[in-house]
């Protein structure tokens, strides 16, 4: 490899798994015997591990509840993995790789991965609307610039 290419950033998606899934259904057949009208609620998490110097393991959680006549019809959580080639890219640029870039190119497969676990368990599609991870990204680190001390405060 050339000295030229050493340095160019590398940006690479190795592998996407499934890490875990569960899908429960608490309130069993009563959940198939009343109208379907339910309130969908949408927990989402993410988070990195280095695996070496070059490649990131990053998980996409999502929790899914779906509440009908006030109980809960069913629960799906999936943990969509990815192993990521990422080199040449540092410091701040790397951080939003990994929290909003990753997670923005997981979220098709957990999305997948949700509807699959819903319809194989005889409940409607469920089709999550696409998320904006570069906005989330962008409020949590205003969240933690605001949650920092000033150098004022800490004197």
């Amino acid at each position: 490899m050339s000295e030229a290419n050493a340095t160019q950033p590398q940006f690479a998606l190795q592998r996407v798994y499934i890490k875990d899934a569960s899908l429960e259904t608490p309130a069993g057949a009563k959940a198939f015997t009343q109208s379907w009208q339910p309130e969908i609620n949408l927990e989402m998490n993410t988070r990195t591990s280095a695996l070496d110097d070059n490649h990131h393991e990053v998980v996409l959680t999502l929790t899914v509840t779906a509440k009908n006549a006030g109980e809960t019809a069913f629960l799906v959580e999936v943990q969509q993995a990815a192993i990521f080639l990422i080199a040449g890219i540092e410091g701040a640029e790397l951080h939003h790789t990994l929290g909003a870039f990753c997670p923005n190119l997981l979220f098709p497969y957990a999305r997948e991965a949700v509807d699959n676990f819903v319809t194989k368990a005889s409940f409607p599609p469920l089709m999550l609307a696409p998320v904006n991870f570069d906005a989330l990204y962008a409020q949590q680190m205003q969240q933690r610039a605001a949650e920092q001390p000033t150098a004022e405060e800490t004197h």
